[in-house]
């Protein structure tokens, strides 16, 4: 009877059970999540230590009460029971707390009499931020914590919207409305209010994100246009000094608070105006300002202004969480070394950004071996960039070629999207239509034009398969130097894929002449696989550009560097290293001194230049009387509009052998017969708002 008693027992403790209603069982939300404390007792004892799930490693605090752990769980959570792993060092009094926001606490637990050891709590209580805080020690240390875990289920958010960061370390996941997102993006580079126009492209190509640097009045377009093809928008927050190391702008992160004040009353109002629009992804607050802070200061300070620019940034990160719970919140930098600052002094941001070109397939191991524990994204990639190219025999970065950037794209993509679990995908760089020095080297659509990187990116994307593709440029060769305004040959071989007539065009552009990013269209002459063009007349590195178009919206892009220098005029240079006078030489400045003796040295890297003021003039004493036939004037960016060449017998009357008021610089070469024992440039009105600035005065008998 016994037996039978305890089998029918048994069964009905089972039938029981399979009728009572399910619960899920509540997860442990606090591993891996970022945690902050009131202090830390040494570096090897960081608050990360508690929520890490090794039980070797540890939390402890300084020597004092009260002291306090927070764990940020990522989202509003229901939080249901806190377990404490102390070491020796133990709390006898304590609180457990949670906060929405970080700043506003409220006691779900309160401890006294605590005996340390493994103690669990079953606890009622909501909110995104969870906190021990001791306020009685067991001994003269501090308190220390093995493990601190926190177990519920996240989301005080509607199961199923908005857009969040779940998981755990190493295993997480970005999810849009329930449903998981990689990150299938590019950055953003047209107007806003012409979104509409791009969607229907960037969705063909399996884009379903957009990034942008700053986030206005204007950015609604772009919302609207993305939301309606189901594209949605990384929307940025510029911060001084944005870009890097070649951007400008410097803010005092200690003291400038005025600055500090009204970025975060702009992150505020924009966060609330469209924190509820379908098309918003999540906020991204400042772009590369860690590094580039390094164009600001310098040593200890550097450092200073590093942390507290790290400390601003959580600051606003705390400032969108308290206004939208639904989009998470990051930092981009321009290389993973920023995150270390982030993991210290920003542990509110959501998950880590990054922009990475020649390096972005290193980023995965800089993740691990940085202990980091937030998921990232990348916010911009693409081929090698100009810093990271080495120099070609003209001493300028040699640009990739076409297939080359084709293939970066590719690269990059497959490096970000193999670390599983911890990059959510990225943005590469650049879908816009602007057509300079920049563009060629980074737009997918330069002048709305596809390349070959376009179509490289919409197969990693896995959009829709290319009707037609571009010419491939295979080869490209012009010669290292060509006289300023001398023919320039330029042998190219290409084919098309598709089998499309190819029709050439070139162009110049003078970045590494004037700072210049504008491309300027050359005539060229085709024969076969030869183009002519004509050089430039203004010395130093060109960048010769030539465009294999196949009438199909495709094109190929190919630029080689070519250095212009002065022709060499027939006869001999009378002037060269006979005494020289001028009217006034710059003697300060970078650079500095250029006297007149430069411009008649032989040399054409140094240069004579003036006072920025008009009339200026150079006098050679040719040590004779002597009959001429040539004049070359070999200019500098600060040239001559109007001058004369006069001559004289004794240096005090001079007479105009020629003359100009239409001089555009660059070489001037002047056939002029005349005969006396000084020659003078006399220069009335100068072409830009500098002075005058000659590398050569020759002057030649034949």
């Amino acid at each position: 009877m016994v037996r039978v008693r305890s089998i029918c027992t048994v069964i009905a403790v089972l039938l029981g059970l399979a009728v009572l209603p399910a619960h899920a069982a509540p997860t442990l939300l606090s591993q891996g999540r970022p945690a902050l404390a009131s202090s830390a007792e040494n570096g090897g004892t960081p608050a990360s230590a508690a929520v890490d799930g090794n039980g070797d490693t540890r939390w402890s605090s300084e020597w004092s009460a009260p002291q306090w752990l927070r764990v940020d769980l990522g989202a509003s959570s229901a939080v249901s029971r806190v377990e404490l792993d102390w070491e020796s060092a133990y709390a006898t009094a304590f609180e457990i707390q949670v906060s929405a926001d970080g700043d506003s606490w409220q006691p779900i637990r309160s401890v006294t009499g605590a005996t340390g050891g493994r103690q669990g709590y079953d606890v009622t209580g909501t909110g995104r931020y969870v906190r021990v805080n001791a306020t009685q020690r067991a001994n003269g240390y501090g308190v220390s914590l093995w493990e601190f875990r926190v177990y519920g289920t996240q989301g005080g958010v509607v199961p199923g919207t908005g857009v969040h960061v779940t998981g755990s370390q190493g295993d997480w996941q970005l999810t849009v409305d329930g449903r998981p997102w990689v990150v299938k993006g590019l950055t953003w580079g047209p107007p806003a209010a012409d979104a509409a126009r791009y969607m229907p492209e960037l969705k063909s190509m399996g884009v379903n994100t957009l990034r942008t640097w700053g986030t206005d009045a204007s950015t609604r377009p772009l919302l609207d246009a993305a939301a309606s093809n189901g594209l949605r928008v990384i929307n940025g927050f510029w911060l001084q000094p944005g870009g890097g190391p070649g951007s400008g702008g410097c803010v005092n992160y200690v003291t400038d608070a005025q600055y500090k004040a009204d970025m975060l009353g702009q992150i505020r109002q924009w966060v609330t105006t469209y924190k509820d629009h379908p098309g918003v992804l999540m906020w991204n607050v400042g772009n590369e300002s860690i590094l580039g802070l390094q164009n600001c200061y310098s040593g200890a300070e550097l450092e200073t202004q590093r942390v507290e620019y790290a400390k601003y940034v959580n600051e606003a990160a705390r400032a969108i969480h308290a206004i939208d719970t639904n989009h998470p919140v990051t930092n981009t930098d321009a290389w993973t070394g920023a995150w270390v600052y982030l993991k210290a002094h920003a542990p509110d941001l959501d998950l880590y950004a990054v922009n990475s070109y020649g390096n972005v397939c290193k980023v995965r191991q800089d993740w691990i071996s940085g202990g980091y524990t937030l998921p990232y994204i990348l916010t911009e990639a693409g081929p090698a960039g100009e810093w990271e190219v080495p120099n070609d025999a003209n001493g300028v970065p040699a640009e990739p070629t076409d297939v080359q950037k084709r293939d970066g794209y590719t690269q990059a993509w497959n490096c970000i999207v193999g670390h599983t679990g911890v990059a959510f995908g990225g943005t590469l760089f650049h879908y816009g239509t602007e057509y300079d020095f920049g563009a060629v080297w980074f737009n997918l659509t330069p002048a709305g034009k596809k390349r070959l990187s376009f179509y490289s990116v919409q197969r990693a994307f896995g959009g829709a398969t290319p009707a037609n593709t571009p010419p491939v440029i295979s080869s490209m060769t012009v010669p290292q130097t060509v006289a300023a305004g001398a023919p320039l040959t330029i042998d190219v071989a290409a084919s098309d894929p598709d089998g499309d007539a190819i029709q050439w065009s070139a162009a110049f552009n003078s970045k590494y002449v004037d700072n210049s990013g504008g491309l300027a269209g050359a005539p060229v002459q085709v024969n076969g696989n030869r183009l002519t063009a004509t050089a430039p007349d203004r010395l130093g590195v060109w960048k010769v550009y030539v465009m294999a178009e196949d009438g199909r919206g495709n094109i190929g892009i190919e630029t080689r560097s070519v250095r212009v220098v002065a022709p060499q005029p027939s006869g001999v240079n009378v002037a060269q290293g006979k005494p020289v006078t001028a009217s006034s030489y710059q003697q300060v400045g970078d650079g500095a001194p250029f006297p007149p003796s430069n411009a008649v040295d032989g040399s054409g890297t140094s240069r004579w230049a003036t006072d920025w003021a008009d009339p200026q003039w150079i006098r050679v004493d040719l040590g004779a009387v002597t009959t001429f036939q040539h004049v070359q004037l070999v200019w500098e960016g600060a040239f001559g509009r109007a001058y004369e060449i006069q001559v004289s017998d004794d240096g005090n009357d001079f007479r105009s052998v020629h003359g100009t008021t239409t001089g555009n610089g660059g070489v001037d070469s002047i056939d002029v017969t005349a005969t006396g024992r000084y020659v003078r440039l006399h220069a009335t009105q100068r072409g830009t708002g500098w002075g005058y600035s000659l590398y050569e005065f020759g002057i030649y008998r034949r």
